[in-house]
């Protein structure tokens, strides 16, 4: 063999062994990160999603869950983390984590679930034309306000003083109380308003209720409720106050009345957003949805243990009765 010809064949056998070497070597994987309640039911069903897509963990995705933030002002410092990490797209239920992250990066792609008022917040421009890197799902929170009071009115029309849990630094929460502020003038009730921040402010926030005489409680919807929710259920059985919630697993958990989005579909629903966002969809062409189902769920075990009557056309409205 000459040596122009031998020369020729080693580089040939060369790149073919370095084609066969490429091709094993495993593409990126994309990493995909939640950031919210680490105490939200709805995450193993946003999983379930992704696998039935396609997405299995440890195969062809990772899915990270930060521990869960106390303090809404650590939400910056986490997002700063996650963009400087390039994470492929981030996942957050938090309204005060999408406004973090956006501010961060206009290319990392944000999907939003069960977020309060996308538009009013200034996460998206519209929900039909959301535009930049922000899109997903709307939890309708301020829309609900109303909604809530009038079927607890109904429930127990002598109840006057209402005490209502909400973070007044989660720009949704905000709306949500103005909501609730106007839906209680029409309806005659006077609002007791507790401010809770952080965790470590639900015991203040509880003694509160008590000295002021409140009647019943609501809860607006907000991280630091969720991860508390146990707490404040306990709260509300030991005082033998009615209590609203705003989503069902708090009923589930033993609290009283809820009223709110099918957040299950919501968090189903995420899965297919990252789904189009890592085939190429961009965010920008992606609507924000906003729920199609509500449901009102009673626990009337709840009912009976703190000695509370449900008039039975309110039970005959709600969607489920946990006996």
């Amino acid at each position: 063999m000459t040596k122009p010809i031998f020369v020729f064949a080693f580089i040939t056998i060369l790149n073919a062994l370095c084609g066969a070497t490429e091709a094993q070597q495993p593409g990126k994987i994309p990493r995909v990160v939640f950031v919210g309640s680490a105490n939200n039911p709805n995450l193993a069903l946003f999983r379930d999603a992704l696998r039935e897509l396609g997405h299995v963990e440890g195969r062809n995705i990772v899915i990270d869950f930060p521990p869960p933030q106390g303090r809404t002002d650590q939400w910056p410092d986490l997002m700063a983390d996650l963009v400087r990490t390039k994470v492929d797209v981030i996942v957050t239920s938090v309204t005060l984590a999408a406004q973090a992250a956006k501010k961060l990066t206009t290319t990392i792609p944000i999907v939003i679930v069960s977020t309060g008022d996308p538009v009013g917040t200034g996460l998206v421009a519209s929900l039909a034309r959301p535009g930049g890197n922000v899109t997903g799902l709307s939890g309708l929170a301020p829309e609900l306000s109303g909604k809530r009071l009038e079927l607890f009115k109904e429930a127990f029309p002598k109840v006057s003083r209402i005490a209502v849990f909400w973070n007044p630094t989660s720009p949704s929460n905000a709306i949500s109380w103005k909501e609730t502020q106007t839906a209680a003038q029409t309806m005659g009730l006077q609002l007791i308003s507790l401010e809770v921040r952080s965790v470590g402010e639900l015991e203040v926030k509880f003694r509160t209720a008590i000295k002021d005489h409140a009647e019943a409680i609501v809860v607006i919807r907000d991280n630091i409720m969720n991860e508390s929710r146990r707490e404040i259920i306990a709260f509300a059985a030991k005082s033998r106050l009615p209590a609203m919630y705003p989503a069902r697993e708090y009923v589930e958990d033993g609290g009283l009345i809820s009223y709110g989005p099918d957040f299950s579909a919501l968090y189903r629903r995420a899965a297919f957003y990252v789904d189009k966002i890592l085939k190429g969809t961009k965010p920008a062409e992606l609507p924000v949805e906003q729920p199609k189902k509500f449901e009102f769920i009673i626990n009337l075990k709840t009912a009976k243990q703190i000695g509370l009557t449900i008039p039975p056309n309110v039970l005959a409205r709600a969607d489920k009765v946990i006996r």
